[in-house]
């Protein structure tokens, strides 16, 4: 697919004292897509997304435009980057998380807990120790198969065992971890609001809410250098790490996720529905 390079229209709102973002533009880079979702950004300098109506996960190359990198029969949704540059991600169809190694063997790292199989994978980040996080709500139709009585929060070690963090009556959706990996963030999109783990050792506490009212139905999230969250919801939001508004960007199409990119890492890649957008905000994003 050939990208598209666009300027949309730009709605910011901040509080005071917050950075001033009113030069930020916003890029349309990738278009005519079913549904896309998941976006990561590789540590050999490109962005892997899902379409996940199309079971294909695409790569985006800065200067080379967009170009269909595998397909996924079992679904592609999230996907994150190891330190090693292997990719992960979640099958929601197939309701499993894999691992493709850079040189494309792909390996199921997680598929049942406890003898069941999991809802839906949805989204996941791994820590730079190797620990694994995904989500597992069950949207729309999900929800006639499910086998497990409640929507988790996992984490997989690196030596495959499973564990869950939290067993939730509401669905959990985007995942991340502050700057120095010992807190877990998770927004749940029926209570609108975002929850956080503190890791210790890969054990959690008991989560706590730190945003709450979240206007739209909050999806994926990203965390800064700085430790402040970005999360899509009805456009994309800025927090503090204490929970406090700092700003809203307003998208042409309701964002699904993001995730910080580019060679210095100071650009949010944007995956909303039939688009991708970049989107430079000269803080760089958090490493796991």
């Amino acid at each position: 697919m050939i990208p598209r390079f666009l300027l949309a229209p730009l709605l910011i709102t901040a509080a005071a004292g917050a950075q001033d973002f009113s030069d930020i533009k916003i890029e349309k880079v990738v278009t005519g897509l079913r549904y896309a979702e998941g976006p990561a950004w590789s540590p050999d300098g490109f962005l892997v997304f899902s379409d996940t109506v199309t079971n294909k996960l695409h790569k985006l190359t800065p200067g080379k435009g967009d170009s269909d990198l595998s397909e996924v029969a079992g679904g592609p949704i999230g996907n994150a980057y190891d330190s090693q540059g292997r990719l992960y991600t979640c099958e929601f169809r197939e309701r499993r998380i894999t691992r493709t190694g850079k040189n494309g063997k792909v390996e199921v790292l997680a598929a049942r807990f406890e003898g069941k199989r999991f809802n839906a994978p949805n989204d996941i980040v791994v820590r730079r120790d190797g620990q694994i996080y995904f989500t597992d709500p069950a949207f729309g139709n999900q929800q006639d198969s499910r086998e497990l009585d409640f929507y988790g929060v996992f984490h997989v070690t690196p030596k495959g065992e499973v564990d869950a963090i939290a067993k939730l009556k509401t669905r959990p959706n985007g995942i991340a971890l502050s700057p120095n990996g010992r807190t877990l963030y998770v927004t749940d999109s029926d209570t609108r609001s975002v929850r956080a783990y503190e890791l210790e050792r890969g054990a959690p506490s008991e989560g706590r809410v730190i945003i709450d009212n979240i206007e739209g139905v909050p999806d994926g999230i990203r965390v800064d250098e700085k430790g402040n969250l970005w999360i899509a919801a009805s456009g994309l939001d800025s927090y503090s790490p204490q929970g406090k508004l700092l700003g809203r960007i307003g998208m042409p199409e309701t964002p699904s996720n993001l995730s910080f990119g580019d060679a210095d890492l100071e650009t949010l890649f944007i995956t909303a529905r039939t688009s991708v957008y970049r989107v430079r905000i000269g803080i760089k994003g958090a490493g796991n």
